[in-house]
């Protein structure tokens, strides 16, 4: 049997988004998002964890070269989302509203491709202290 670990990188990015639906009315989305229709948008401070999990390397003693994540992470998510404002400066946010769990999934699918294959990538994104979404969930 393969013994399995899971390793860890925590990033740290701010970013302005509005959730809206523009297929509904104005009071429509003020009932469902609340103060998070700003149409003048609101900011949040977002800790991103990353974990990879997967057998460890017998040359490395690594599952993932953690330098080479923080890489991937920098390049990938943290030069694209950091002090912007997710619904107009972000192209996969111009038609998609960019709730935590969007944003979750977006960054999986941007940094999977990145990621060695045989290992198993989750986000997890802290929109506050008290919220956060996980993806993907088996």
């Amino acid at each position: 049997m393969v013994q399995k670990v899971a390793v860890f990188r925590k990033e740290h990015f701010n970013a302005a988004h509005r959730l809206h639906n523009p297929a509904w009315s104005e009071e429509k989305n003020g009932e469902v998002f609340g103060k998070c229709n700003n149409p003048n948008f609101h900011g949040h401070n977002y800790e991103l964890i990353v974990q990879v999990t997967g057998p460890v390397d017998p040359e490395t003693g690594y599952v993932i070269d953690m330098k080479v994540l923080s890489a991937i992470l920098k390049e990938s998510v943290i030069d694209r989302f950091d002090h912007r404002n997710l619904n107009l400066d972000v192209e996969e946010f111009k038609t998609l509203n960019p709730t935590a769990e969007n944003i979750a999934i977006v960054i999986y699918s941007i940094i999977r491709p990145k990621i060695e294959a045989g290992l198993d990538l989750k986000i997890r994104l802290y929109e506050t202290e008290r919220n956060f979404v996980e993806y993907p969930v088996q």
